[in-house]
C-alpha cells in the first residue's frame, strides 16, 4: 500500500500528488511553486531609502542662538514670575519653592543666582505680617523685584504687545485654522506662547478680546480654544522655497537639478535624490487639505507635515521652537508620530539643534550663510535688550570681584581699613531653602489672571516697608530658634 506518489515535473514547475487509503473519498492534494519575478513598488522603496539614518552636521552659527537663549533662561522666568504678582515683588522664602519652574535645583543656591544679575533683579527687605500677640519685634523679610532699569523694560515690553495684539490674535487664528478639529487647549498653547511672542496673560486678555474671530470652551480636557470664523486671507500657505541660489553668473536653467542644503552638509546620493523628487512635487496647502484626506505615512502626507512645520515655525519670533512643542499638537495637526525623525529627514528644510537639554528645530530658510535673522520683529528686538542688560550684570560682577581683589590687597600691605559688615560678598551661596513647607506659595495658577499694567512701575513706592500693603492671605511665618536659644532671621 503506497502512502504517495512520486513527484511530477511539468512546465509550471514542481506538482506534488498525495493519495491516501485510510481515508475513502480523498482526493489528490496537488500544488505549485510559482518562479515569476517579484515587483517592488518603488515609490515605497524611495520612502524607505529616505527614512534611513541621516548624519547630522552641527551649524555652530544656529546653535549659537540656543546657547544665548538657555543663558538667559532663569531671567525671563523669574521675571514672568514677578510680573504676575499685583506689587510686583516675591518674598524668597516664597520663591525658593518655584525652584522646579526656575529650573534651579539643589545645591544650587536661588540668592546666589538672583545676585548674578544684579542689573536685573534687586532685593530688599519688608516687615513680617501679623504676629502672634506674645511677639515683641517684628524682623524684616527678604524679597526680591525688578530694577528700574528692568522695570522700565518690562513696561515697553507689554505696551508693544498691547500695540500689536491684532498681529498676535492672527497667529492663534492661523494655528486654529491649521487644526484639525478646528480647536486647541489652552493648556498646549501655554507651551508654544513665549516662541510666539504672546504674554503671560494671552488666557484672560488676548483670547477674549477677539470674540469675531475664537471663543474660549470648556471641554472634557480642560478649556480649549475654539474657531468663530474663517478668515481667506490668512489661510495661505507660505511661499515654496528657493530651491536654488539665484546669484547665477548667466540667468538660465541649470543642466542638472541641484539640491540647495547648508554648508558643509553632504547627504548618500539616494537621500538627495528622494529629497529632489519630494522638492518637485505639488505643493500642499495644510489650510485647504485636512490631514484626514491623504493616507497615512505617503509622500502626500509628508509633504504636508513638512509644510505645517513651516507655518508654525514661521509664527515664531526666532524661527525656531522646541521639538517638544511641536509634539503636543501631533493630533490636532495631523503630525506622525516620529515627528523627530521626519524632521531630521529633510535638512534642506530645518535644522535639528541639539544644544541644551531638549532639541530644538530651526526653519533653515530664514537664515543666512552667518547665521542671522534675514527679518526682525520689535518683539526680538526687546529680547534682545534683555540679553543687553544680562551682559551688563556680567561687567558689574567684574568690577564687584576687582574692587574685592583691591581691598585684599590693601589689607594685605598694611592698610588699616573698616570692614563694613555690609560689604557682604552677593556671590556667597545662602542657603533659604530650610523653611517649612506648609506655606501658601499660591502658583498653581499662575498664568491665569495676571494683572500686570505698565503704569504700575511708575508708583514703586509702594513697594517701601511704610507703605506695602498686604501681600500674602497665608498666616505668618514662624521665626526660627538658633541653637543657643536666640531668635535668628529665616534667611
Amino acid at each position: 500500500m503506497a502512502l504517495c506518489h512520486p513527484f511530477l515535473i511539468t512546465n509550471h514547475g514542481p506538482v506534488t500528488s498525495l493519495t491516501s487509503t485510510f481515508l475513502s473519498g480523498t482526493t489528490p492534494l496537488s500544488f505549485s511553486i510559482n518562479r515569476k519575478p517579484k515587483i517592488y513598488n518603488l515609490q515605497n522603496h524611495s520612502l524607505s531609502i529616505s527614512c534611513s539614518s541621516v548624519k547630522t552636521v552641527r551649524d555652530g552659527t544656529l546653535d549659537r542662538h540656543v546657547v544665548m537663549k538657555n543663558r538667559i533662561r532663569f531671567v525671563q522666568k523669574l521675571k514672568t514670575l514677578l510680573l504676575s504678582k499685583p506689587k510686583h515683588y516675591i518674598p524668597i522664602h516664597i520663591l525658593s519653592k518655584c525652584r522646579a519652574y526656575l529650573s534651579l535645583h539643589k545645591p544650587r543656591s536661588l540668592i546666589s543666582m538672583i545676585h548674578r544679575y544684579p542689573s536685573i533683579f534687586e532685593p530688599f527687605t519688608i516687615p513680617w505680617p501679623a504676629v502672634p500677640l506674645n511677639a515683641t519685634k517684628l524682623y524684616p523679610q527678604l524679597c526680591v523685584r525688578l530694577t528700574p532699569a528692568a522695570a522700565t523694560l518690562a513696561a515697553e515690553e507689554l505696551n508693544l504687545q498691547y500695540s500689536i495684539s491684532t498681529v498676535l490674535a492672527n497667529k492663534l487664528h492661523k494655528l486654529l485654522m491649521l487644526s484639525s478639529h478646528r480647536r486647541l487647549l489652552l493648556a498646549k498653547l501655554v507651551h508654544l506662547a513665549p516662541d510666539l511672542g504672546l504674554p503671560p496673560n494671552f488666557r484672560a486678555r488676548l483670547c477674549n478680546d477677539h470674540p469675531d474671530k475664537f471663543k474660549i470652551v470648556n471641554t472634557s480636557y480642560g478649556c480649549a480654544l475654539e474657531l468663530v470664523s474663517w478668515d481667506t486671507d490668512l489661510a495661505k500657505a507660505l511661499p515654496p522655497r528657493e530651491s536654488h541660489s539665484r546669484d547665477l553668473i548667466v540667468d538660465r536653467p541649470l543642466k542638472f537639478k541641484q539640491l540647495r542644503l547648508r554648508k558643509g552638509l553632504n547627504l548618500k546620493r539616494p537621500h538627495q535624490e528622494f529629497l529632489l523628487k519630494f522638492e518637485e512635487m505639488q505643493e500642499v496647502c495644510p489650510y485647504s487639505i485636512p490631514a484626514e484626506s491623504l493616507a497615512k505615512e505617503s509622500i502626500e502626507a509628508e509633504k504636508r507635515c513638512c509644510a505645517v512645520i513651516r507655518e508654525v515655525l514661521g509664527m515664531t519670533v526666532e524661527k525656531r521652537t522646541l521639538i517638544d512643542h511641536l509634539t503636543h499638537f501631533r493630533k490636532e495637526f495631523g503630525l506622525p508620530n516620529k515627528l523627530r525623525g521626519l524632521i531630521v529627514r529633510h535638512p534642506e528644510l530645518f535644522y535639528t539643534s541639539m544644544k541644551g537639554q531638549r532639541d530644538s528645530v530651526f526653519l533653515v530658510e530664514e537664515f543666512d550663510e552667518n547665521g542671522n535673522l534675514l527679518q526682525k520683529d520689535e518683539v526680538l528686538a526687546l529680547q534682545n535688550k534683555w540679553m543687553d542688560l544680562a551682559k551688563e550684570s556680567k561687567r558689574m560682577r567684574k568690577e564687584r570681584r576687582k574692587a574685592r581683589a583691591d581691598k585684599n590687597i590693601g589689607r594685605l600691605s598694611g592698610v588699616n581699613q573698616k570692614h563694613d559688615e555690609s560689604d557682604v560678598d552677593s556671590d556667597d551661596d545662602i542657603e533659604i531653602d530650610n523653611f517649612e513647607d506648609g506655606y501658601d506659595d499660591g502658583f498653581e495658577d499662575i498664568f491665569e489672571d495676571l494683572d500686570f499694567e505698565a503704569e504700575d512701575y511708575d508708583n514703586r513706592n509702594n513697594l517701601s516697608a511704610n507703605k506695602i500693603g498686604e501681600f500674602w492671605t497665608a498666616g505668618p511665618f514662624p521665626i526660627q530658634n538658633g541653637l543657643d536659644g536666640e531668635q535668628k532671621q529665616p534667611w
